[in-house]
């Protein structure tokens, strides 16, 4: 295991930097590329697949059981992904990595040909069952990188999920019910694509799922301490086996480790603020401007979605690397969890200037009628600024994720549990990110319909409850010597 970086040297004393494995980082950046495409690529169409079931209660529960059914992989996905991780730190990684991939590529492939709801979910939580090995990649990567090469190999990696979050739902969008999207084409006239009109988007994700299986086994080695391959005196690779030092933590004795059980909350706590912010933004900029939001076309929401994505890869490419290399990991986590009160704060001021300058116009003309374009440029232009920095301070935030990898693997007690470690702070991570929106969307539409002032009050209890998280933080920091460091 890694040593924490010196408290007393926020800089890292430069060292040879170690070749990156190049062939295995690629195939692991391909290998997380698959989930959020197969997780992604059902959004665009399956509030029209629900209503072609012509389920009880008529279109006002068609968006109860779209959720269901994001409800269900969520929660499936939750409660294995601890004993995908620790079952990877017995049998080896590589094992239980390609069983959850293919396993993923079965449910994806069948979930366009379910025509019950009882199907659509059970084929739905199978493939939440399988995308639990996500702490088992983390892993991977962590066993593959060192300190020297880490602050290049981890924002890299970190690009697989915004990009296959993009790629997904066009596959889903461009090829669901492909007989009425393509009608001069004799390709998709066939039977199967009438019948089951939503089969073609998971056919294309099982087939990119499957690249990422073959590439994966051919590049990807084991990377578990006591099943790794070595290096024969010839230069050829040979396996070698390497008994345990020690055996894997039991969750008993991971939790009573300090800083882990500090790293674990404070994961909590930034993925709910992380998921929350992401919620309520939306909602934000949706709203009314009269109820305190911005009332923003579905255009715009995208295009602001669309400068937070190319925020996030500035970041991770230019920034993070900076972070990484040259600073104390703790000391930048808790720096990225004390920007995100900041996150929410601002959110009202960008109502209070849209509100203004459309009164000056307006006059007493009632403003839910109204919306951003009617004023004029150069409100716009402040709201819009105000847009762009306030996405650009929450993927700052974000960094945060990236650093708690790191701080995963250089707290995990043992080298053979670093498996258990990850999947114990990946727990805790996807807890809070299942029930985070619902809270998050009941919080703003129970406290946003208020007049002026009140009606900013969900702002207040989201940047306090950010800030209560953000002190977690600090019990990293003061759990620091109590790490249990393997010579």
């Amino acid at each position: 295991m890694a040593q924490l970086s010196d408290e007393s040297c926020p800089l890292l004393a430069p060292s040879p930097s170690t070749p990156l494995p190049k062939a295995q980082l690629f195939a692991l950046c391909l290998i997380r590329l698959v989930e959020p495409i197969a997780f992604a690529q059902v959004f665009p169409y399956i509030n029209e697949m629900i209503a072609d079931l012509h389920l009880p209660g008529g279109p006002s529960r068609i968006v109860f059981y779209s959720g269901l059914a994001e409800s269900v992989f969520a929660i499936s996905s939750l409660f294995s992904i601890y004993y995908w991780a620790r079952l990877s730190d017995v049998v080896g990684r590589r094992p239980v990595i390609f069983i959850g991939m293919l396993g993923m590529n079965l449910a994806t492939l069948l979930f366009g040909l379910q025509r019950t709801l009882v199907g659509l979910l059970l084929v739905r939580c199978l493939g939440g069952f399988f995308s639990g090995n996500v702490a088992v990649i983390y892993s991977v990567l962590g066993e593959l990188t060192d300190s020297t090469n880490q602050a290049i190999a981890f924002p890299l990696f970190s690009l697989a999920w915004p990009v296959g979050s993009i790629i997904g739902p066009l596959i889903g969008g461009t090829f669901s019910n492909p007989a009425s999207t393509f009608p001069n084409s004799n390709l998709f006239h066939h039977d199967l694509f009438r019948t089951y009109p939503y089969f073609l988007p998971g056919c294309i994700t099982s087939a990119v799922s499957l690249i990422g299986v073959i590439l994966g086994y051919v590049l990807l080695e084991e990377t578990l301490p006591s099943k790794r391959r070595g290096l024969s005196s010839h230069g050829s690779i040979q396996e070698v086996y390497q008994p345990p030092r020690s055996a894997p933590f039991t969750l008993k004795m991971l939790v009573s480790v300090p800083i882990i059980r500090a790293i674990s909350l404070s994961g909590a706590g930034l993925s709910f603020t992380y998921t929350a912010f992401d919620v309520l933004f939306v909602l934000f900029c949706y709203s009314p401007i009269e109820s305190g939001g911005l009332a923003l076309s579905p255009t715009d929401i995208g295009f602001c979605l669309a400068i937070s994505g190319l925020v996030a890869c500035f970041i991770q490419l230019f920034v993070t690397p900076v972070l990484i290399a040259r600073c104390d990991h703790i000391r930048a986590y808790n720096r990225c969890m004390s920007l995100w009160p900041f996150c929410f704060l601002p959110l009202p001021l960008l109502n209070i200037v849209a509100r203004t300058g459309l009164s000056a116009i307006n006059g007493d003309v009632a403003t839910d009628t109204l919306r951003l374009s009617d004023a004029d440029g150069h409100v716009q232009a402040m709201v819009w600024c105000g847009i762009v920095a306030l996405l650009a301070l929450s993927r700052l935030g974000s960094v945060a994720f990236g650093l708690s990898m790191i701080l995963v693997k250089e707290t995990a007690p043992t080298p053979e549990s670093l498996g258990a470690t990850n999947g114990l702070v990946q727990f805790a991570m996807s807890l809070t990110r299942s029930i985070c929106p619902a809270f998050a969307s009941s919080l703003f539409a129970l406290l946003a319909s208020g007049k002026f002032p009140s009606g900013y009050l969900w702002v207040v209890v989201m940047a306090g409850i950010s800030y209560a998280w953000s002190l977690l933080g600090g019990q990293i920091e003061r759990s620091r010597e109590s790490v249990i460091i393997n010579e």
